[in-house]
């Protein structure tokens, strides 16, 4: 397994490792570039570096439809609530044996900028179904919980 390479562009526009470690891993890699046989196959992946502008934006939305609801009094309960309901999380045993959900990581290590907007998109996917807003305003008509919800969330998309 090949190491990670950061790769930046050089001052001449060209693509190259970013720092001496970055560089040696790069030169390696386009070394076994040049080197397959045809019909070989080599495989890699990379990383988008996630845009603090949409991880902010993301943050933001949670904020508003925190403040608007009247279920949970911890924030952080309401995000790893999210996403749970999100889809983004595992299954383990409970004490019980039961089988529990536990939200995964949305640091910048563990999520790229298109894994966190999937996330996004399937935490407001989750926020517009009928069990989390009749979940967050349980006195609300089937009407105003899904208004209430497209109020909120309307500020958010372009």
């Amino acid at each position: 397994m090949m190491p990670a390479v950061q790769i930046t562009k050089d001052n001449r526009g060209k693509i190259a490792g970013f720092g001496r470690k970055g560089e040696r891993a790069y030169g390696r890699f386009l070394a076994a570039v040049k080197n397959l046989e045809y019909g070989e196959m080599l495989a890699f992946s990379y990383k988008i570096p996630r845009s603090p502008k949409f991880h902010k934006l993301h943050f933001v939305m949670l904020a508003a439809l925190f403040e608007a609801q009247e279920q949970f009094g911890d924030d952080y309960q309401f995000r790893k609530w999210s996403e749970v309901g999100a889809g983004h999380c595992d299954f383990v045993p409970g004490p019980t044996g039961r089988m529990v959900a536990l939200a995964r990581s949305i640091d910048y290590e563990s999520l790229d900028d298109v894994e966190f907007g999937e996330m996004h998109e399937a935490v407001k996917g989750f926020f517009r179904s009928p069990h989390a807003w009749h979940f967050l305003w349980p006195h609300l008509s089937e009407a105003e919980g899904s208004e209430m919800v497209e109020t909120i969330l309307r500020e958010f998309e372009a």
